[in-house]
Order: structure tokens, then C-alpha cells, then sequence
């Protein structure tokens, strides 16, 4: 998902139009989980950057996603970029069994 949100619209007030943002990003990752994992995969990962547009972005954990939407919207930013990226995550687990 690589998305630019104008937060300003004619009809419609910032307060419901950042909650329709939170919405889609939180619509998107469902989806990207829900999708069959690649064989060796135990879970999907995301590359996320987030930022006011394209050019300024930084890469950011997804928790803080929705956190930074609020804080941009608290300094009257208007334009929000968010770029996520599933990736398939393979975690071992026989570096965690101790022998004994």
C-alpha cells in the first residue's frame, strides 16, 4: 500500500476523514495477514514508512503508524504518505531449545 491522504475535503471534517485513513490502513493489514504465507513462513512482517509526503518519509515500526497519524494531524498537517510493504517472516525456533 503506497498512499498519499489528503486530509482536507469540502463536505466532510478532518476527525472523520483521519478515522476513514486509520480504517484502510487497518483494512489493508487484515487483508495482507489473511493471505495464504509462503511455504517456510511462520508469520507476514511489514515495511512501513510514514511520513507527510513521498520525499520525507522515514521507516517506522507499524505500531506507530496510527500514533503518527494523530501527531501530524495535532500540527495541522494535512497530507499524510504511508507506504506498507508485507514481507514473509521465517522465525527459528531451534536457537531457543536448550540443551540440557
Amino acid at each position: 500500500m503506497k498512499k498519499t491522504f489528503n486530509l482536507v475535503h469540502p463536505k466532510i471534517k478532518v476527525p472523520r476523514v483521519v478515522d476513514s485513513v486509520k480504517h484502510d490502513i487497518r483494512k489493508f493489514l487484515k487483508k495482507s495477514r489473511s493471505k495464504p504465507l509462503p511455504p517456510g513462513a511462520t508469520y507476514w512482517g511489514f515495511d512501513c514508512k510514514f511520513g507527510q509526503s513521498e520525499e520525507t518519509a522515514v521507516s517506522v515500526k507499524l505500531s506507530s503508524i496510527i500514533t503518527g497519524i494523530d501527531d501530524l494531524v495535532a500540527n495541522n498537517i494535512m497530507t499524510i504518505y504511508v507506504d506498507i510493504t508485507p514481507k514473509a517472516i521465517t522465525r527459528d525456533n531451534t536457537s531457543s531449545i536448550q540443551e540440557g
